[in-house]
């Protein structure tokens, strides 16, 4: 009866050692993009190439492999889905900035790894670069911008730093523009304004030449 006992033990460890072990074995399997094992940033450049190349480690079989750029599923071509998967991504623009790849295991999409596209550019600057206006009425001086790193924007008047005052002027400054609002304007305000943008990269600027006209001018 004791012997029965033990044999019924040590094959109830038995049972339990492979109870623990097939899951571990069936979820064991790491994903790499261009050998890194964790999500991270991709610094490049517009009108750069980047490859990604997604491989699953640790597998006991073949393994399907899904891309998404986003939330859209990135179209595989049937040799390149096991084990082993690469998207290229060609001409990169400013607008690609922050966009995120990420490879996930076809029968687990909870195993995946990301990368994320950081398009370094110097700024980009745009607007209406000629207004004209009444005397007394307002205006506003738009100009867009986008830069990677951010850049340090800043408003000329006739060359020099814009002297701003108060109840006249209003600055206005989002992720994308840099806003100049000009109240009851006055003859004094006619002039060229630059929009100045200055990066680590470089510094560039937009001119708005603003005309203004005496009440009732033809």
């Amino acid at each position: 009866m004791a012997w029965n006992s033990s044999v019924i033990m040590q094959m109830g460890r038995f049972l339990l050692l492979v109870i623990l072990y097939l899951p571990r074995e069936m979820t064991s399997s790491v994903l790499t993009v261009n050998g890194k094992t964790e999500n991270y940033i991709l610094d490049t450049t517009p009108g750069s190439q980047v490859s990604l190349i997604c491989a699953v480690q640790n597998h006991t079989r073949e393994e399907e492999l899904l891309w998404y750029r986003e939330e859209g599923r990135v179209d595989l071509k049937s040799g390149n889905k096991i084990n082993s998967s690469s998207v290229c991504v060609s001409s990169i623009s400013e607008n690609d900035n922050g966009i995120s790849f990420t490879c996930r295991l076809g029968r687990d999409p909870s195993v995946s790894i990301s990368v994320a596209l950081n398009v370094i550019f110097p700024p980009l600057l745009s607007g209406n670069d000629f207004q004209t206006v009444e005397e007394g009425s307002n205006v506003k001086l738009v100009c867009s911008v986008k830069a990677n790193p951010q850049a340090q924007m800043m408003w000329y008047k006739n060359s020099s730093l814009l002297d701003l005052e108060k109840s006249h002027h209003q600055i206005q400054q989002t992720s994308e523009s840099f806003q100049l609002s000009i109240t009851k304007v006055e003859k004094s305000d006619n002039g060229t304004y630059s929009c100045t943008a200055k990066s680590s990269l470089q510094t560039e600027s937009l001119d708005f030449h603003l005309i203004v006209k005496a009440l009732h001018e033809g």
